[in-house]
């Protein structure tokens, strides 16, 4: 009989990089491992949660107080580009961009698959230049119109799927600008939070955050186009009837560019044939 191996000191991410549940192309997964590794994310966004739940929770409740725009929509976008361009790591620019371009192959590939009467979307920005022109508020409009859209309509797993337009273009997060900073993607939404607070109106904001529990229906809507369960196996169990915005808004978002990443790689792989 062979000795039993152990090992005595396995990695993390080496484990994570491994596990074969993990939908991800394998140079997906490496990118938001190091990601998750960067020095940032692990010394300064600790703090930079706290800070930016702190000064949401307060810019809130002042706004309460003077309702309305405190910052342009334009003022908004040119400083968290220029953020984006000095502060944070090109990788970490990259997989941001890469989650407009997933979200609206998800939204499409509803759209396509089902009666709702919609124009497909075209939010699919390739640089970062392309997340300016309210490209954020537009990015979680386009959620709530589809659902609307959806309204009365019968899901169902069509006879022939329309797999069109799931491709992720080159993207270029402008390597090319020196940075002073190569923050983490985690620590760059605590800290954007802040200035998307004090721009959006609070139901604008509201809006914006509660667009996140619609994960759950947007799999749910998957399952059923698809007929495959997997994508019930990624529910976190959020009801979109249960409106609560006092939540960790840069958590949440991390999860849900996850959730779209997954689902955009098990719908990939269902139209390559299951390979």
């Amino acid at each position: 009989m062979p000795p039993e191996f152990v090992k005595s000191d396995p990695s993390m991410w080496e484990a994570i990089y491994a596990d074969p549940s993990i939908p991800l192309d394998r140079p997906l997964v490496r990118m938001i491992i190091k990601d998750q590794r960067r020095v940032s994310r692990r010394y300064l966004y600790p703090i930079a949660r706290i800070v930016s739940r702190v000064l949401v929770a307060v810019i809130s409740i002042l706004k309460r107080l003077a309702p309305g725009r405190w910052m342009s929509l334009r003022t908004m976008d040119a400083l968290c580009l220029w953020f984006l361009r000095r502060f944070v790591a090109p990788d970490a620019v990259e997989l941001l961009i890469r989650h407009f371009v997933v979200e609206t192959n998800l939204v499409n590939f509803i759209i396509r698959n089902t009666p709702a009467d919609i124009e497909p979307v075209t939010l699919r920005p390739t640089t970062l230049a392309g997340l300016g022109d309210n490209a954020v508020v537009e990015h979680d409009i386009n959620v709530y119109d589809v659902l609307i859209a959806l309204e009365g309509v019968d899901v169902e797993a069509p006879e022939r799927l329309d797999f069109s337009h799931l491709d992720v273009p080159a993207l270029d997060p402008e390597r090319r600008h020196p940075r002073l900073m190569r923050l983490d993607i985690q620590t760059a939404l605590c800290l954007m939070n802040i200035p998307f607070c004090i721009a959006l109106s609070l139901e604008e904001f509201r809006r914006a955050i509660h667009s996140l529990r619609f994960d759950d229906s947007f799999l749910e809507i998957l399952a059923v186009l698809t007929k495959d369960e997997t994508y019930r196996h990624w529910k976190m169990g959020g009801l979109s009837l249960w409106m609560d915005t006092n939540v960790d808004v840069p958590q949440l978002v991390y999860r849900h560019a996850l959730v779209c990443e997954y689902a955009h790689a098990h719908l990939s792989k269902i139209a390559d044939g299951g390979r």
